[in-house]
């Protein structure tokens, strides 16, 4: 027997690709630290001459830390899993909360994907669409949309044969 790539691998399955969204979803965690880190600096500036305010302004920036922390968690325990038979979902939604949507590839539709203009080019992000019967899976904010189109089209070309 072979050894299982993921958690629920099924037999004869094949990890084709793994990606992410790309890295930029996780400014909600950049502006956090950055308004923790001026929060805690107005002590420092009002009362220049006690030498406890630079800890409070460490504190400060311990809590925007742990929140740019909470962001890349978050980025990093969400991904799509594509193998030779289905597209698997798996979105961190919080510390004990993780949500799983699988979508067979015969049951696709049509794909589609959107690059913006300026944005798309500067940042190389797009958006995927996947359109079945029964829903549709949007895929927004993915690095390199049209190289992941592509191999999406074509396992889900074989997938139908």
């Amino acid at each position: 027997m072979s050894t299982m790539a993921f958690e629920g691998q099924r037999e004869g399955e094949q990890v084709e690709l793994i990606f992410r969204r790309h890295m930029v979803t996780i400014w909600r965690g950049v502006i956090w630290l950055m308004m923790w880190a001026v929060l805690g600096a107005i002590p420092m500036v009002l009362w220049r001459d006690d030498q406890r305010m630079f800890f409070v302004w460490l504190g400060a920036l311990l809590v925007g830390v742990l929140g740019l922390l909470y962001g890349y968690m978050l980025w990093h325990f969400s991904y799509y899993l594509v193998t030779n038979q289905r597209i698997r979902q798996v979105r961190q939604k919080g510390l004990f909360r993780k949500t799983v949507v699988d979508l067979g590839l015969d049951k696709i539709q049509s794909i589609s994907y959107e690059v913006p203009g300026i944005k798309g080019g500067m940042f190389g992000y797009g958006t995927l669409l996947i359109q079945t019967q029964v829903c549709d899976m949007t895929i927004s904010m993915v690095r390199k949309p049209e190289k992941i189109y592509n191999i999406l089209q074509d396992l889900a070309d074989k997938a139908t044969r």
